[in-house]
């Protein structure tokens, strides 16, 4: 068996309850207009996922020995010659260059990290006054461009959620990482991850989902997917909740968000949850911070070739996979300024991006997979579960003025890349519409 802590995903969601649902194409009546639903604003979504971040807690260094008390053949690697703690002054660092650049994503805070202390509480090693103002710069400096999502309880050993005390084995059947939750019930997998989500709800972090600590319900997805459902409503009464927990990295295979699990998308009450996918892999500075990355594996110097190349080119979302420790490098940085190239390089390709955080995405996808679109001689009518920002409609003919029922027109712009909400662009292969969709009834007036 794979025991490694996130393998590059090579299955999906097992056949079951979970639906998964297509991008949604509508006919007028006789077949003459055909409406397909775009990318926001018709960009091409990128952003980035942050795993094993946390406040104060370097996680490779607490980590790496409880992983190898488990495998000792396996992580072998001096912990001790590891910095302790990822300091704050990087984290501003970092934060306050995200602001400035534009970049988005998800940032863990690990709710026990390495169970050395809890951050709505406190952590031995560091003062009440370090861990609050730890707490104070993610809200002020990471929220803002990150969503927060917990890595489970501790990251490593499974914790008992009736005494907050890890279970007495070190053993794969008591890892978060491992096998304790290949066997879980939905239940159960909520609770547990109740528990994770309320600890960072107590420390004033808000959350819309969750990420997966390694191999955690990798043979167990589908009560996964309803297990985040349920505990994400039922501890912050987030409307789409979302998870990261799989990874894709071959050239051709879908990295698209998968809405699962919808219901009552005709009552007040609608629900799905998002499996959100990676696109790369740790190619920063690895999960321990002693791997150096390789910048061309996302885009090469030429602008021509790499994972991101790729993904980008077929429409995709374009997401990111790192850790925080190899962004931080034991100081070096050398993730970090790996991520600066990236980001230098994206722009000196392209001008039709937008980073988003995953909930926006996850959002996003929701309402173009369940919404609901018909078309009739002269309007297009959209029944939304879900509200959208800069919702993006494309039909296959040109239209010279549309009007949002009950609203103002759409203003014209010349150039597809100035497409923003409650604007239109047309050229010989069709019309795009761009506009704000509501939850329920929305009408365009052609």
């Amino acid at each position: 068996m794979d025991y490694t802590r996130r393998s590059f995903v090579k299955t999906t969601l097992t056949a079951g309850a979970a639906m998964a649902v297509s991008p949604r194409l509508a006919f007028s009546a006789d077949n003459a207009v055909k409406v397909e639903v775009l990318n926001p604003a018709n960009r091409v979504p990128v952003s980035m996922i942050i795993d094993d971040s946390t406040c104060l807690v370097n996680m490779a260094h607490f980590g790496i020995p409880q992983f190898g008390e488990v495998f000792p053949e396996q992580y072998k690697q001096d912990w001790r010659k590891l910095p302790r703690e990822i300091p704050d002054s990087f984290v501003r660092e970092f934060g306050e260059w995200s602001l400035e650049h534009g970049v988005k994503g998800k940032y863990s805070v690990v709710p026990y990290p390495a169970c050395t202390g809890w951050v709505n509480r406190f952590i031995p090693g560091w003062t009440t006054r370090e861990l609050q103002d730890s707490l104070a710069l993610i809200r002020s400096t990471i929220m803002p461009n990150w969503d927060i999502h917990p890595e489970m309880i501790s990251h490593t050993r499974v914790i008992d959620i009736k005494t907050g005390r890890p279970f007495e084995k070190a053993t794969p059947e008591f890892m978060e990482n491992w096998e304790w939750s290949q066997n879980k019930s939905v239940d159960e997998l909520a609770a547990y991850q109740a528990y994770a989500l309320q600890i960072l709800k107590d420390a004033g972090l808000d959350c819309e989902g969750i990420t997966t600590p390694g191999g955690y319900a990798s043979r167990n997805q589908n009560n996964l997917a309803l297990s985040t459902l349920q505990a994400v409503r039922d501890v912050y009464g987030a409307d789409i909740p979302h998870y990261f927990r799989d990874l894709f990295t071959e050239k051709g295979k879908s990295v698209a968000p998968q809405v699962l699990y919808p219901s009552g998308l005709e009552g007040p009450d609608p629900k799905c949850v998002v499996s959100i996918l990676g696109c790369t892999g740790d190619w920063f500075g690895g999960w321990d911070g002693l791997v150096p990355g390789d910048v061309d594996k996302f885009i090469t110097e030429d602008l021509q070739r790499g994972r991101m190349v790729d993904v980008i080119e077929s429409g995709e979302p374009a997401i990111m996979v790192c850790h925080w420790p190899g962004i931080y490098f034991n100081g070096d940085k050398i993730g970090f300024n790996i991520l600066k190239q990236i980001v230098k390089r994206l722009n000196q390709k392209y001008d039709h991006l937008t980073w988003m955080k995953l909930s926006d995405i996850a959002r996003y996808w929701a309402a173009r997979e369940l919404t609901a679109i018909t078309v009739n001689d002269n309007s297009i009518k959209l029944k939304a579960p879900f509200a959208a920002p800069d919702f993006t409609l494309k039909i296959d003919s040109a239209v010279k003025n549309v009007t949002l029922k009950n609203g103002a027109p759409l203003n014209r712009v010349t150039r597809a890349n100035d497409l923003k909400t409650n604007t239109l662009f047309t050229d010989k292969t069709g019309t795009l519409l761009c506009f704000d969709l509501k939850k329920g009834d929305t009408e365009l007036i052609l």
